[in-house]
């Protein structure tokens, strides 16, 4: 085994269980005999089962603020930055389907000092997204009649209800429902005569 990829192999084996049998009833016994390494092995680069969890989701926000950096990156117009941050949180969740189902059905259950740092990450990250909405605003492309939060609010509610509903067994792709998603998000939010 590379040790490069014990890691990889702990964090998939945690994700398994948790998503299997819920985080609060694994042990990190468990979790490293199905890995197949020594708990010393995973303590290397774990210390607790905590972060396990935050490792899980952590993958996931640190691809998406990338993403997302990237694509404001790009200078291209506000609605076209807007409209390629949609779709790539909404695919990319879907992508990390699994890992953001088992990590939000247990993050209550982080230590207060990790769900701090999951709570700073996130509204970094949401920050950068309302700022897009915000300069749209500004240059007459979105609706000021509601309060910007309740706009961005409105979509990410969206991205986070995803597994309740979407499968890849499904009848559409990732990309038609990501693009499906945004331009609902965007027609929404998108400023008409009357309504600011």
């Amino acid at each position: 085994m590379k040790q490069t990829s014990v890691a990889d192999d702990v964090l998939r084996a945690a994700l398994g269980l948790f998503a299997a049998q819920g985080y609060a009833n694994t042990s990190v016994q468990q979790v490293v005999e199905a890995a197949g390494v020594t708990k010393g092995a995973m303590y290397h680069y774990f210390q607790s089962k905590d972060d396990l969890l935050f490792a899980i989701y952590d993958r996931m926000l640190t691809l998406q603020t990338d993403h997302l950096e990237t694509i404001v990156a790009r200078g291209e117009p506000v609605d076209a930055t807007l409209r390629a941050a949609c779709v790539d949180v909404i695919e990319t969740s879907i992508d990390f389907l699994l890992e953001g189902t088992v990590f939000f059905r247990s993050v209550h259950m982080l230590s207060q000092p990790r769900q701090q740092e999951v709570t700073r990450r996130r509204r970094a990250y949401h920050d950068t997204f309302t700022a897009l909405v915000e300069k749209g605003q500004a240059e007459g492309l979105y609706r000021t009649d509601i309060p910007r939060g309740v706009l961005v609010a409105h979509f990410f509610a969206d991205v986070h209800y995803l597994p309740t509903w979407f499968s890849t067994d499904g009848p559409e792709t990732k990309e038609q429902v990501a693009a499906q998603l945004t331009e609902l998000f965007l027609t929404g939010v998108a400023a008409a005569p009357g309504r600011g």
